[in-house]
């Protein structure tokens, strides 16, 4: 699907009908990674409408020039927002990146943005990356992939198995090549956004923040800390995990993303 805001033609998928959640996915990939771990918790836990966009520069969402910073895709967002969700209550997940973005929305969005959740999130806040470790090397890789995908594989899994592969070859794999790098590069030589997450007030609704103990791109310590920010936070750190934390822990992910949107039921429900 596509929708038009500030003359960009923002692709996104949706699946199911409900309470909205936006899940807006890492940098270099697409909407696919971050659907493909997220769709299966929701075919147990129904009642929610999801909406995956490609964010600028990425998949099938072109940046052009007018884009310059994150607050500009922040912008793009927010019209995604008003032209997909109008003025209903909704739920927002981001991946890596768009763990920065989504953290951005909810601090300008309070009363309708009900849940934020963040998984692996980068910011001003990273800090204290770990040196890449492969903990976990069962996968014969010969062939699988061509020599550029193969070291993206390998410098993004700690956890590098069969499975993992296949998650990687799915979800991941054919977004590569979408990238628009010189567009991205241009969004983030302004990465500072103008209203900064941390000095607004502290969010009030239910947040989880899942990071990955050996995560080597936003590592461990800033997002933990992000929980000063949230009083309502459930803060998870994962042994066994990187960066591609949703593809490592899938069934960790799946058990605390829906122990999230049943907190955020709840606090609606208290509200009503």
């Amino acid at each position: 699907m596509e929708t038009t805001v500030s003359g960009v033609s923002v692709h996104y998928a949706e699946y199911g009908s409900g309470t909205p959640v936006l899940a807006l996915h890492g940098a270099g990939v697409d909407h696919r990674e971050i659907a493909g771990a997220l769709e299966p918790i929701f075919d147990d836990v129904p009642g929610y409408r999801r909406l995956y966009p490609d964010l600028p520069g990425m998949g099938r969402t072109p940046a052009p020039e007018t884009i310059t910073s994150n607050d500009d895709v922040v912008d793009i967002l927010l019209g995604l927002i008003a032209s997909t969700i109008g003025d209903e209550p909704f739920h927002i997940v981001g991946q890596s990146y768009g763990g920065y973005l989504a953290r951005a929305i909810a601090s300008l969005r309070p009363d309708q943005a009900v849940g934020l959740a963040l998984i692996c999130p980068v910011g001003p806040q990273t800090r204290d990356m770990p040196q890449h470790e492969v903990l976990v090397s069962s996968v014969d890789l010969t062939g699988a992939l061509d020599s550029d995908l193969e070291a993206t594989y390998r410098s993004y899994f700690v956890v590098q198995t069969p499975e993992t592969l296949r998650r990687f070859q799915e979800y991941v794999a054919p977004a590569t090549s979408l990238a628009d790098e010189s567009s991205l590069m241009r969004i983030f030589s302004h990465w500072e956004l103008r209203d900064r997450p941390e000095a607004a007030k502290a969010y009030p609704h239910p947040v989880l923040v899942v990071a990955g103990r050996q995560d080597a791109t936003a590592g461990h310590t800033g997002p933990s800390e992000l929980i000063l920010h949230y009083p309502r936070a459930t803060l998870a750190v994962l042994d066994r995990a990187g960066h591609a934390l949703i593809h490592e822990q899938p069934n960790l992910v799946r058990a605390l993303a829906a122990d999230w949107l049943m907190r955020v039921r709840e606090a609606a429900d208290d509200k009503s």
